[in-house]
């Protein structure tokens, strides 16, 4: 009592009092500790000392008295007396405090900083035994620290053991800690049982197969250090496992007893491995692997060797392992082809490839193709399985043994292909052979047999049915039947074989064509005509076009003009729902038939008919046809009903032509009022903007032709014309459309946007009107836009003196008044507008002045389209 009463001061009585007032309140303590804060460290510890003796529970006494302890001996030497006082202080709290963990953190780092490693590690445990397990996640990381961090491992390691009993999931940190110090047994043994369970979850996101080859490469590439393991067991178990990854694993293998010193072992592994890996990627790993292996080895005894001196065994081996690898090397496309008849073993382009690596090679390339028609399935193969019979047999033939071919061939025609077109083709290939041969009545009877009825009749496509039941009536085969027996057989077998085609129904245009022709050399022509009407029966357009054709043409040839009414027949039968595409050439035959034999008038109809039966895009030909054929037999003159006909009919493109021909005949025989006036006729189909080419010729024509009056009635036409085109809905849409898309003034003023873009057209016409005006003898000038009314009464005045003068003024005031009704206009462009009044008031002025007789010529015109289209705007 006297040693804490010299402590006091004087600002510590208040404290005091409170504390005796109330002992145990730990408020009044901390305040009182607060206060004392920055003074003398023992007293600061005293009154700590003073208060836990009261509250010996206090958690946030212990915490900030063991705090300050801790923080006073910061940056003192770890062998200072004061850091045994600060872990006796530690030891008292957690007499109490054992159940808080920041109290066991604190203590046991701080014992970590003295580096007392036996207590350090005694207190992490009393910790763990002391704290319930929900706890102790706080715990583990500061320990496994420490443990990593200690020069022994073998006490990490029996750390790492107790904590993977209750974090299991934490294993890998346990794996990569044991490969960091060479306990490379006890982490492949790990890294297998994390392997093997297959509930366990990555925390680093690696999958189970990162995880295996994690686990191959450990195990294979430290043969020395890890035992407790089968490496040849857990690398074959991942074989079956693991099939998209096989050339890795087998590179593991094979590296593992690279590394044991077993190098035969090594090679057995390799040649198992590229003799099962299915894919080219596993191979391409696997081989280059093994090259690399045999490389390696023939470097590492070539440096023996050389270090050791010559030695016959030691070249005698050198020259062995040389001759290994020249072999490996040899061995690749064979190897290679392997792998990809593994991936699909009815690959037939794979097995073609296999026989020609064979090349030179009787014994392998026979063993090849006998494998080959063994193991591929007709109706899972890829490409056609019969060309792998086909080449057998031609290896054979090639070798002189037609007996084996033909044996082979035999084979193959009893083979159940998906296809009836593999087994004509091996029928054919048969029958080629004996040819190439010349054994030709062998060739005969090999296809006559082919095409024999079989005893069950089945159709082509059904293919529930067997390709022999269904290969006599392949067109492959009778079509070679047919040209053996036309070339080697009598005309009686060869008869007989095409009328077999046609009563099968499997005959083609070309082979009715064929036969026809072929009675046609035997001079057998009603015979022939017979065959083309069996086509004709079994086919329809647009396939008997063909037969048609031949048919007419060779019974013209033949029979000319004799039977006529017969060839008309024909003719009137092929017309007969011929489509319009095919019409024309039938028609000119037709026609040309009538021409040479018949009545010319006949021709003319045959011509008629022809211009409405072709198709439109050859009716313009076929009328420029017909209007020849016409001119050359009944003259120029008769052409004038074609012409009229043809304009009528034609698209507005091909009638233009027309009519510019028309009036170019006309004007030709003199008639220039008719050319005139199919020249008019034409305009109403020609705009100017688009055919300036017609208006040429039309001025050219009344150059020559005409005088002053029709010219100016030519470019009124043309005026008329461009104004009615102009006045097309679609077309002043789009520009009005533009016009409104460019203003950029408001709704208020689109009606006066509009009423100029009127008049700016009123214009272009007047200027264009200008543009095209005759050049006469007579000076004819058109008035300019601008001119006044006033200015042209004048000159009408001054043109014809003798003119009864009419008051205007009743009009002139009409033009004044306002809106009520009355009438207002105005001037501009050559375009008079009347507002107020009906829309049949507008129309459209151009007045000429002729300046030699001081006269004034007036032409009003008034488009009907425009006024609609002018009345709907407005």
């Amino acid at each position: 009592f006297y040693s804490i009463h010299l402590l006091w001061e004087e600002d510590d009585l208040p404290y005091e009092e409170e504390i005796i007032r109330n002992p145990y309140s730990v408020k009044c303590w901390m305040r009182y500790i607060e206060f004392k804060q920055n003074g003398v460290k023992s007293v600061l510890n005293m009154i700590y000392e003073r208060a836990l003796k009261e509250l010996p529970g206090s958690y946030k006494l212990w915490y900030n008295y063991l705090r300050e302890r801790r923080k006073q001996v910061k940056g003192k030497c770890i062998t200072e007396p004061a850091y045994e006082e600060i872990n006796n202080c530690h030891e008292r709290a957690l007499v109490f405090m054992h159940k808080m963990p920041r109290i066991w953190l604190d203590y046991c780092q701080f014992l970590v900083a003295q580096c007392k490693i036996t207590r350090s590690r005694r207190t992490f445990d009393r910790a763990l035994r002391a704290l319930p397990v929900t706890q102790h996640p706080r715990i583990w990381p500061l320990y496994l620290r420490f443990a990593r961090n200690l020069p022994l491992p073998e006490t990490a390691i029996r750390v790492y053991r107790r904590y993977l009993k209750l974090s299991p999931e934490n294993a890998e940190e346990y794996i990569d800690y044991l490969r960091s110090c060479s306990k490379l047994d006890e982490a492949a043994v790990r890294l297998a049982a994390v392997v093997n369970d297959e509930s366990f979850v990555s925390k680093e996101g690696k999958s189970n197969y990162q995880l295996w080859h994690e686990l191959c490469d450990l195990i294979s590439q430290n043969p020395d250090k890890v035992n407790s393991l089968n490496v040849g067991a857990i690398i074959r178990g991942g074989l079956t496992r693991f099939t998209d990854q096989l050339g890795k694993l087998w590179c593991s293998l094979a590296d593992y007893y690279i590394r044991s010193g077993h190098f035969e072992k090594a090679r057995d592994v390799y040649e198992e491995a590229i003799l099962t890996v299915v894919t080219v990627r596993d191979f391409t790993q696997v081989f280059d692997s093994y090259a690399q292996f045999e490389e390696s080895m023939i470097a590492a005894k070539m440096e023996t060797t050389s270090e050791m001196g010559k030695d016959e065994e030691e070249d005698i081996d050198l020259e062995l392992r040389l001759a290994r690898f020249e072999q490996l090397i040899a061995r690749r496309p064979l190897l290679l082809n392997s792998v990809l008849l593994r991936q699909n073993p009815h690959n037939v382009h794979e097995w073609h490839k296999r026989v020609k690596l064979y090349e030179g090679k009787p014994r392998q390339i026979i063993n090849t193709y006998t494998e080959a028609v063994q193991t591929v399935d007709p109706m899972k193969a890829t490409g056609k399985p019969s060309s792998l019979w086909v080449s057998f047999a031609k290896f054979y033939e090639e070798n002189e043994q037609l007996d084996d071919a033909r044996t082979i061939f035999e084979k193959a025609t009893k083979v159940n292909y998906k296809q009836v077109d593999d087994l004509a083709g091996v029928w054919c290939e048969y029958g080629e052979m004996e040819l190439r041969h010349e054994n030709y009545e062998q060739a005969l009877r090999i296809l006559r047999k082919a095409t024999a009825i079989p005893s069950k009749k089945a159709e082509y496509f059904d293919v529930s049915e067997p390709v022999q039941n269904r290969v006599y009536k392949s067109l492959k085969v009778w079509s070679m039947l047919a040209d053996l027996e036309e070339s080697m057989g009598t005309f009686q077998s060869t008869k007989a074989v095409y009328d077999r085609i046609i009563d099968l129904r499997i005959a083609t245009p070309q082979i009715i064509i064929n036969y026809a022709m072929f009675l046609e050399e035997h001079n057998y022509f009603e015979e022939s005509f017979k065959a083309y009407e069996r086509g004709i029966a079994l086919f329809r357009w647009p396939n008997v076009y063909d037969i048609w054709n031949t048919y007419l043409t060779k019974f013209i040839d033949r029979y000319g003009g004799k039977k006529l009414e017969r060839a008309r027949d024909l003719f009137e039968q092929a017309l007969d729902g011929c489509p319009a595409k095919f019409a024309k050439t039938i028609y000119l035959l037709y026609a040309k038939l009538e021409e040479e034999f018949g009545l010319a008038r006949h021709a003319m109809a045959v011509y008629e008919r022809a211009t409405q039966a072709v198709d439109n895009t050859e009716r313009h030909h076929m009328f420029n046809i017909y209007i020849k054929r016409a001119a050359e037999i009944y003259g120029v003159t008769y052409t004038r009903a074609i012409y009229q006909k043809a304009i009528e009919v034609l698209p507005d493109e091909h009638s233009r032509d027309m009519c510019l021909r028309f009036a170019d005949m006309e004007s030709k025989l003199g008639e220039i009022d008719r050319g005139r006036a199919i020249y008019s006729y034409c305009s109403q189909i020609c705009d100017p903007r688009m055919t300036a080419t017609f208006w040429q010729t039309w001025k050219e024509f009344e150059i020559r032709h005409g005088n002053e009056d029709t010219i100016r009635e030519m470019l009124r036409i043309k005026r008329s014309v461009q104004a009615t085109y102009n006045t097309q809905v679609n077309f002043m849409s789009s520009q009005m459309m533009k016009a409104t898309t460019n203003a950029t003034g408001t709704s208020k003023n689109m009606g006066l946007d509009d009423m100029k873009l009127l008049e700016q057209q009123a214009q272009l016409l007047a200027a264009e009107a200008e543009q095209d005006k005759p050049k006469l003898k007579e000076k004819i000038l058109f008035v300019r836009s601008d001119t006044s009314r006033s200015e042209l009464a004048e000159l009408a005045k001054q043109a014809n003196p003798d003119e009864i003068d009419i008051d205007d003024e009743d009009e002139d005031g009409d033009e004044d008044q306002g809106p009520e009704g009355k009438l207002q206009h105005h001037w501009e462009g050559g375009v008079v507008v009347e507002q107020g009044a009906m829309l049949q008031n507008i129309h459209i002025e151009v007045d000429c002045v002729d300046t030699e007789n001081d006269s004034v010529i007036e032409y009003r015109t008034m488009p009907t389209l425009y006024l609609t289209f002018l009345s709907a705007m407005f």
